[in-house]
């Protein structure tokens, strides 16, 4: 499905996700101005509301460009569930799996001009749970507790690192996490890393019983690549719920929140609201 023509544009940006400088911000709306796009208006959030589908439409919106990281992205990507336009992800974040999957290696500036020449609208596979969407995946388990430290790691802020780091270690080393419907995982689990995978879900749990495990998960998750964390059980299923009465803790993309007991995680598809352009640039 070709994309309309990219001509208006919504530039939504986070200071705080990866690398996305005032610098590369610059570079990036040069960049637009070079293939002659009408940049209507910035977004900088968290400082700034994000924009409603009306708010775009209002002016004229075809395209929303997003350079920020796998949260900031999620967020953007659930207030403009229902617009009618196309969605453009630029690497913004820490591993930019996103904007990799629909542009491969390339950098900021290939990639707009690709898309301008004509890209392709894709859907994307899913992580839901309740009112909850990921599009890069979930954490569920003790594992995501590490979820304080690393913002603090990110934040550069050495104030409270260690006692974050003691907590999520305490934690890592309880009971863990135990899943319904998926026999395969009969015990508990100190990380589920829940990835979205064409309709479906990919499972991959990590029993930490033995230290040297859960060191480097812990440490895959500080600095990023948690998918590279040593997996020793991996399935494909449709579904799967969590055992227990009470909410659990769940990093969708990695922002917190809690999940309700009982609820249902499964996979599910976005509509064609992303550009992709990986298939020009090969």
């Amino acid at each position: 499905m070709r994309s309309r023509a990219m001509k208006k544009l919504w530039f939504i940006t986070n200071p705080s996700s990866g690398s996305t400088t005032q610098a590369k911000c610059d570079a990036i709306e040069a960049v637009f101005a070079e293939r002659g796009l009408d940049l209507i208006k910035r977004t900088i959030f968290p400082q700034d509301d994000l924009p409603t589908p009306a708010a775009l439409d209002a002016v004229g919106v075809d395209t929303a460009v997003l350079f920020a990281g796998d949260g900031t992205i999620n967020a953007a990507v659930a207030a403009l569930a229902q617009w009618g336009g196309a969605i453009l992800i630029l690497p913004g974040g820490t591993m930019n799996l996103l904007a990799k999957t629909l542009h491969g290696d390339a950098d900021a500036a290939a990639i707009i001009h690709a898309a301008h020449e004509g890209g392709e609208t894709i859907a994307l596979p899913i992580v839901q749970a309740g009112p909850h969407r990921a599009l890069v995946g979930v954490i569920l388990g003790p594992a995501a507790s590490w979820v304080r430290a690393r913002e603090l790691v990110r934040g550069r802020r050495v104030r409270g690192l260690l006692r974050a780091v003691r907590h999520a270690w305490a934690k890592t080393f309880t009971r863990g996490i135990r899943l319904e419907r998926v026999p395969a995982m009969h015990h508990r689990q100190q990380a589920i890393f829940v990835m979205p995978d064409q309709g479906a879900l990919d499972l991959r749990g990590v029993d930490a019983r033995e230290w040297r495990a859960i060191l480097a998960l812990g440490w895959d998750w500080l600095t990023g690549d948690w998918i590279a964390s040593p997996a020793i059980t991996q399935v494909h299923v449709t579904s799967f719920g969590i055992a227990g009465r009470k909410p659990t803790l769940a990093l969708f993309d990695g922002e917190p929140v809690m999940l309700d007991p009982g609820v249902t995680i499964s996979g599910g598809t976005t509509r064609k609201m992303f550009l992709q352009t990986k298939k020009e640039m090969a």
